[in-house]
């Protein structure tokens, strides 16, 4: 092949991933975490065009020397002639997004001598994976590569809809523990309880596994059957049960009353469907009939998620304004949300709980509300990620994990590697309530009059609130002095 043939053929090749580079950012949704579709990235590429994937390896260097000797060759004929022909010419190319033509040929003679030299044979599949990991890692912590495993894992847990059992476990000394089974599951409505301990999964001992490989044998195809052995405390002999896997729904968002008129609501992640079950949650409290006085939310150990789902749930506590905007490189990634003119909970007042669990998503919630002063924040300084992630599929099993983007509080801060400081911090303690050897009260003497009222108000359920989360307890304590103060004025 003469110099001209293989100067073409490499300004081909430098065409096709120029053109890939620029199609994709063409391409890309305007919506706020765009979803690239693969099958529209090579559309300006013709069959005509050199492909790297089509190369064997060992013709991949030649192509790039070849680049490099018409780039010479360009600049020695355009010097000496204006009427020859010009071939690679990339002068109307910035010269930042020209192609790194030597680190390209530094990267096949290295894939190269790892094919052919490495202790044990690998395939080329697994090298150029491992390269694009490297390539995705090395850009910051949040970027990945997700193969099919991993991508199938991360759209359960934005969706937050599986196949599966319906139990939430853990590991507990080689067995797999029930920590608690979800209502309205298989799990549930066969009778598991908290504190059954696994020993077989089908007829696999559960002795050996790790966490995931138990997770993963209970997931599966709804309508399919699997046999659990559990032992149960109180039982001399182990049980059998036999479940059949159905769409399980993990709820992100549970509520309850801690006492009257203040109300409990924890937000563990965001997934796609949490600001609507936010809404659900403060209906049924309001369906009780009492008067809603404060309300705690706990984004404690929240590691975040989807990003719109953030968005929804401070717009279930605000009436109008800037709830977050992102800011980043292409057009896609730079947006704006703002509330909608209704604050469910009628400008009842709002604790929120955080500590160093509590990230992205959270940190944009507990971020808005405060900045519109809205809500207090309570607990220890938040992890501090102030980035977006956009999940860009590459095939119909894998894709990627790229951070696109920054995102900033309503009055413009970025909370990157600093969090969130509470107005009011309070860290994690054990209280131990001290109580006197000895101590009369006037309900002690004899012949006391009776309270024209009843009995007093029992103390004990609040001290164990106290005893159980102290954080909580405070919150609470927060919450009943903003109701003190605006029933005095």
């Amino acid at each position: 092949m003469n110099l001209t043939a293989k100067s073409s053929l490499a300004f081909l090749f430098s065409t096709a991933l120029l053109i890939n580079s620029n199609s994709a950012s063409a391409d890309s949704s305007q919506s706020v975490t765009p979803v690239l579709n693969p099958e529209t990235i090579n559309s300006e590429i013709t069959d005509a065009d050199l492909r790297l994937s089509e190369l064997p390896s060992s013709e991949i260097a030649p192509y790039i020397m070849a680049a490099e000797e018409a780039e010479a060759q360009q600049t020695t004929a355009s010097e000496a002639s204006e009427d020859t022909p010009e071939v690679a010419d990339q002068s109307d190319i910035p010269e930042d997004a020209r192609l790194p033509l030597k680190d390209l040929r530094l990267f096949a003679e290295i894939f190269n001598s790892i094919r052919t030299s490495y202790v044990e044979d690998v395939d080329d599949k697994t090298l150029l994976q491992n390269a694009i990991r490297g390539m995705l890692s090395g850009l910051d912590p949040h970027s990945a590569y997700l193969d099919s495993k991993v991508f199938e894992e991360l759209q359960i847990n934005t969706s937050g809809e599986f196949g599966g059992l319906g139990i939430e476990v853990q590991m507990d000394n080689g067995f797999v523990r029930v920590v608690t089974p979800i209502d309205e599951t298989p799990a549930s409505r066969a009778g598991l309880k908290s504190g059954d301990l696994i020993m077989k999964l089908d007829d696999k001992p559960v002795k050996g596994m790790t966490l995931d490989d138990a997770i993963n044998i209970m997931r599966g195809e709804p309508g399919s059957d699997i046999v659990l052995t559990v032992l149960r405390e109180g039982e001399e002999q182990p049980l059998e049960f036999t479940l059949t896997r159905d769409v399980i729904k993990v709820t992100s968002v549970r509520h309850r009353w801690l006492e009257d008129g203040y109300a409990y609501v924890r937000v563990s992640q965001f997934q796609v469907q949490t600001g609507e079950d936010l809404n659900k949650a403060i209906s049924k409290l309001q369906e009780d009939d009492k008067e809603l006085k404060g309300l705690v939310l706990d984004l404690r150990n929240n590691p975040g998620g989807v990003l719109q789902a953030a968005v929804d749930v401070v717009d279930t506590f605000l009436t109008n304004g800037l709830v977050v905007y992102t800011e980043g490189r292409i057009g896609s990634s730079k947006s704006q949300f703002h509330a909608t003119p209704k604050d469910v909970i009628n400008g009842a007042p709002i604790v929120v709980l955080i500590n160093g669990g509590s990230a992205s998503a959270s940190e944009i919630v507990a971020g808005a509300l405060q900045d519109h002063r809205r809500a207090i924040i309570m607990g220890t300084q938040s992890f501090g990620k102030g980035s977006v992630q956009t999940v860009i599929p590459v095939d119909a099993e894998n894709g990627i994990k790229l951070t696109t983007a920054r995102y900033y509080t309503p009055n413009g801060r970025s909370i990157q590697a600093q969090g969130i400081e509470p107005d009011i911090t309070i860290e994690r303690a054990k209280v131990e309530t001290i109580k006197p050897r000895v101590q009369y009260k006037e309900a002690d003497l004899a012949g006391h009059l009776e309270n024209e009222n009843g009995d007093g108000e029992k103390h004990e359920e609040k001290e164990q609130l106290a005893e159980r989360d102290y954080q909580l307890s405070e919150a609470l304590n927060v919450l009943k002095g903003f109701n003190i103060l605006s029933t005095n004025q």
